[in-house]
């Protein structure tokens, strides 16, 4: 009977024990996450270059997770990338790392830098402004040039293919957790290269700004004025607003989705990333109207 009884006893405490176990589990559930890169270049996927990138990166960490944020940046457009990368920033975790070759001056006097932001979050590119906008929002914690050879990989460095002995062989040892500080001499990040971008302005007139991009393939024109500013001209849903792109006066309805208008007609709305926009209802803007970014644009006040 005693036996019985300490049996029941040491299977009661069992049974406690691990319930106390899944329940400190379930409390406390892992924020651990695949190391992770995020690459983004201007190459297209015509050859294999993006693949080379990857297989430098996998060569050094197999268990890597790389996500391509696009390979499609407009050749060459510093801009471009820099927008998509302060689109895409802040969906992604602090220690994740960017590995971004949008790179013109590809074996000029151009630095190659890792920069932290005070998200967390590590960039390895060229110092050529393709962290002007992620830096005014997030700012920077710091900045180091990357001249340490263990890093990279080859014994004669390519002076056209940096993405491949430079940015993704440290990328990957970033993401690997070494100490990003060993890659080479700090640098003033306050001294970092920037994009001329002059910024929207609200006044007593009205609201000025700039379209920056196009939206893809869409013909979509993308401006640089949050949708927050454009609201405080005074417009509503549904009204008309006049407005002028370089030196063509337009009037569009400012809607909230492209099915709001009729088909082939103009549009003005807030984009999903919180700036204004124009477009055509299944149609290209840029084209019909004949705009090329950059270019400036002007909208009054609304009419009381």
């Amino acid at each position: 009977m005693t036996l019985r009884i300490a049996r029941t006893i040491n299977l009661s405490v069992l049974f406690v024990l691990l319930t106390l176990g899944s329940s400190a589990s379930a409390q406390t559930p892992s924020h651990k996450y695949p190391p992770t890169v995020v690459l983004m270049t201007d190459f297209g996927t015509v050859d294999d270059s993006v693949a080379i990138c990857k297989g430098v990166m996998y060569s050094i960490l197999p268990e890597l997770r790389v996500v391509d944020l696009t390979q499609q940046v407009t050749p060459f457009s510093i801009l471009d990338g820099a927008r998509f990368l302060y689109g895409a920033t802040p969906y992604y975790p602090a220690g994740t790392v960017f590995v971004v070759v949008v790179d013109p001056t590809v074996g000029s006097t151009r630095k190659s830098v890792i920069a932290k932001s005070k998200r967390g979050q590590y960039f390895v590119l060229p110092d050529n402004g393709l962290l002007t906008l992620v830096q005014d929002r997030d700012g920077i914690e710091g900045v180091h040039e990357i001249t340490n050879r263990n890093w990279m990989i080859g014994a004669a460095l390519s002076s056209t293919f940096h993405g491949r002995d430079i940015f993704s062989p440290v990328g990957a040892h970033v993401a690997d957790g070494e100490d990003w500080t060993q890659v080479g001499p700090e640098l003033d990040f306050t001294k970092l290269v920037r994009l001329k971008l002059t910024p929207s302005k609200l006044d007593q007139r009205g609201l000025s700004g700039a379209v920056i991009a196009t939206d893809g393939p869409f013909g979509n024109l993308v401006t640089n004025i949050a949708g927050e500013d454009f609201l405080q001209l005074g417009y509503k849903y549904g009204e008309k607003v006049h407005l002028t792109i370089d030196k063509a006066e337009l009037t569009l309805p400012f809607v909230h989705t492209f099915s709001d208008v009729p088909l082939k007609k103009s549009l003005l709305y807030v984009d999903s990333r919180g700036h204004l926009a124009l477009a055509v209802n299944q149609g290209s803007f840029a084209e019909i109207y004949g705009i090329t970014p950059p270019t400036p644009i002007f909208i009054p006040r609304a009419s009381k």
